[in-house]
């Protein structure tokens, strides 16, 4: 991943509506989710829900497909192991302490969008 393509993502993440709208398609899984289900879970206007929707998707970290009349988004998981890798590609130097920058699950409530 090239740096600019990393701070896109970052800057894209760095929003908390955003953020809210990736951590519920993530959980919802490669199906994804409708942009009505979006935002009545989230409580967001249409148009404030469209704007963070092209935001998310010019930085490559959802993909959006139709079917029919409705429009499903969906994290776009490779895209977001990408950006993953890119942050911990040079941890320790590259000496082999995976177990110290591999993700550990959250100790906090799981909190749902």
């Amino acid at each position: 991943m090239k740096t600019t393509d990393a701070v896109k993502a970052l800057a894209a993440l760095a929003h908390d509506t955003r953020l809210a709208i990736f951590r519920m398609l993530v959980q919802a899984g490669s199906d994804g989710m409708s942009v009505g289900v979006i935002g009545e879970k989230l409580k967001l206007p249409g148009a404030t829900l469209s704007f963070h929707l092209k935001e998310l998707s010019h930085a490559s970290m959802v993909d959006s497909r139709q079917e029919g009349r409705f429009i499903f988004y969906s994290a776009n998981y490779p895209q977001m192991n990408t950006l993953l890798a890119y942050l911990t590609e040079n941890c320790c130097q590259g000496d082999g302490c995976a177990a110290e920058c591999a993700p550990t699950p959250s100790r906090r409530k799981r909190v749902t969008a």
